[in-house]
């Protein structure tokens, strides 16, 4: 349990600074979201880092690829370079360790969903095929907005589907995103059903991270706007049963929630106080 933590001062730093505030798996990026080219991983940054989990003793570490990446952009040129950037983020990850890199499945910009998925797929499998087998693709699901896939759980089956089930295919499950997307985990009843098809469509055994976000926007409103736990529209309850639920308990849960520097702390501690003794 823990946060995705900033690395100003190096990517050991998020490290550090994840385990003085509680966590115990911590989330980075290895590159800037916000740009293409991407900091070689130096032999010394890598041990620095290696290092850093020894001396914390977190194990729990994923990566978030840059907000740039459409897999399934409607200019070949863009898929290209999305493919590349996607390929670096896991080669990065292998050298430092990480076994997950979460990325958001793409948009369709207007071709449609089915156009979409298939460029999707065919995405991934040319991202496997350049990365070493120690680094997996986590598919984040999407809350919807615009023409982003992943707001549908048969988005993620599809793409492994048609990878023939490959084992580096895995998960990401943001609260705030399929509560928003119109997955209610608000009740006992909503919530579970909600796991259930979860695991009937792509399986919890890919479930791999769990994004733990509380949601500023309505249910089903297709709006990707983090709160703080139990503030936003979503309430305590639904993260109560999120970090008691031995059937996901295999999985990492970060929170992604507004303001860190002053509130992951917090949040982090609003749901470890949430577990039953």
């Amino acid at each position: 349990m823990g946060a995705h933590m900033p690395a100003a001062g190096g990517l050991h730093k998020a490290i550090l600074n994840g385990k003085e505030i509680g966590c115990t798996a911590v989330q980075v990026f290895t590159s800037s979201p916000q740009q293409w080219a991407a900091k070689e991983i130096t032999d010394e940054k890598a041990e620095a880092f290696r290092k850093a989990r020894e001396e914390t003793g977190i194990e729990a570490v994923v990566s978030h690829d840059s907000y740039l990446v459409n897999l399934a952009a409607t200019e070949a040129a863009l898929r290209k370079r999305s493919i590349s950037a996607l390929a670096g983020e896991l080669l990065r990850c292998a050298k430092l360790g990480i076994p997950y890199a979460v990325t958001h499945m793409g948009a369709h910009k207007g071709d449609g969903e089915e156009v979409g998925l298939k460029r999707l797929a065919e995405g991934a499998a040319a991202v496997l095929a350049e990365t070493p087998d120690s680094v997996s693709i986590a598919m984040e699901t999407t809350a919807g907005q615009g023409t982003t896939m992943g707001y549908k759980f048969e988005h993620l089956g599809f793409v492994i589907e048609a990878n023939k089930g490959h084992p580096r295919l895995v998960a990401c499950l943001d609260t705030c995103h399929v509560f928003a997307a119109g997955y209610d985990i608000r009740t006992e009843e909503t919530y579970n059903e909600m796991i259930e098809e979860f695991d009937r469509i792509v399986g919890l055994d890919r479930l791999r991270v769990i994004h733990v976000n509380d949601s500023m926007r309505p249910f089903a409103s297709r709006k990707d706007r983090h709160a703080h736990i139990g503030q936003g529209e979503i309430g305590e309850d639904a993260f109560r049963r999120v970090v008691n639920d031995p059937r996901i308990r295999h999985a990492s849960l970060i929170l992604e929630t507004p303001d860190p520097d002053e509130m992951h702390e917090v949040n982090l501690k609003r749901l470890k106080s949430y577990l039953s003794a």
